[in-house]
């Protein structure tokens, strides 16, 4: 049989209204030994508050929604979502993931029906999104927050150029996926290649796009002419594709053809050459983004050491 508050309030030897009050969040009016007592029986019992009655008494439920962008579903946002899920749940709330669409009608049957606590997204919400959040009063977050054009993402194109630059290289290019529903942080890893390139003097980087096929990633490698160039890459995935079809087609690496690129997935450090890439700390970055939103649900201001984590450059052959 399943734990209920009346079993807390007897425990504790107190009302189960007064169970009901402190364990879900009005405890503040009863004295300190009052609410340890409850929260120590509750932690006894191992009980376990009913989600539709709080869902009634709020008039929320204790689902936080996900929106996941439409794109590759690598390593890095699977840890993101495993690290927030456990986050959140430390916090008595689910996570619920949910691809994200372009329909305000979807999105607002989706809210409607699922009533969230609050709305997390990885790409900045779209103006209507906000509104039909707003208007149903659902708090919502978005990492980086709607109008941070200087986020992680430009900082990864900044980073690529550095370290291409200091390797020597001064002619760079940067390849990003064609498909623009799975390229979400391009425009911004795109803007920071090209900020970086004007603030070293370099030249204007040359745009490639490709999706990973070996049709594609030879076309672009015939495309390019034959003096040395340096491709900052979206992802490894797309790194990987470029790297095979510049040795395919005989480029000397990294004299003639270098390479970098994102994600630090496992099979860029076992390719061979060993891909340089860029690591990025995905549970650092989930536990900002649950910060963040716990900030937003709480009106509590967010630690600043909560919202930094560094980007690395890990050294292989290909640079």
């Amino acid at each position: 049989m399943a734990t209920t508050s009346r079993d807390v309030a007897l425990h504790a030897g107190v009302s189960r209204s007064t169970v009901s009050e402190i364990l879900n969040g009005r405890g503040a009016k009863f004295a300190a030994a009052t609410r340890e007592k409850v929260e120590q029986a509750a932690r006894e019992l191992a009980y376990q508050p009913s989600a539709a009655a709080r869902s009634l008494v709020r008039g929320t439920s204790d689902l936080v929604i996900a929106l996941i962008p439409d794109t590759t579903f690598g390593v890095n946002l699977q840890v993101i979502f495993e690290k927030a899920t456990e986050e959140l749940a430390e916090h008595g709330l689910t996570l619920l993931l949910r691809l994200s669409t372009p329909s305000a009608q979807m999105f607002d049957r989706l809210i409607s029906t699922a009533s969230p606590r609050g709305v997390l997204s990885f790409i900045p919400f779209l103006e209507r999104e906000q509104e039909i959040m707003r208007s149903r009063g659902v708090q919502f977050f978005s990492s980086p927050p709607s109008g941070d054009r200087r986020d992680v993402n430009y900082d990864i194109g900044r980073l690529q150029v550095c370290h291409l630059a200091e390797q020597g290289h001064h002619r760079v290019a940067y390849a990003r996926l064609r498909d623009t529903r799975q390229d979400v942080f391009g425009d911004e890893r795109e803007a920071g290649v090209r900020d970086e390139c004007q603030h070293r003097g370099l030249p204007e980087p040359r745009i490639l796009e490709l999706g990973v096929s070996r049709a594609e990633s030879l076309a672009v490698m015939d495309s390019l002419e034959d003096t040395p160039v340096a491709i900052a890459c979206y992802n490894d995935d797309i790194a990987a594709a470029v790297l095979t079809a510049g040795i395919l087609r005989g480029r000397r690496v990294p004299h003639e053809l270098a390479v970098i690129g994102m994600d630090n997935t496992p099979l860029s450090q076992i390719f061979v050459p060993r891909l340089t890439t860029i690591d990025y700390p995905a549970g650092d970055a989930a536990h900002a983004t649950v910060a963040g939103f716990l900030a937003a649900i709480t009106g509590e201001p967010v630690k600043e050491s909560d919202l930094h984590f560094p980007l690395r450059v890990i050294k292989g052959e290909t640079t």
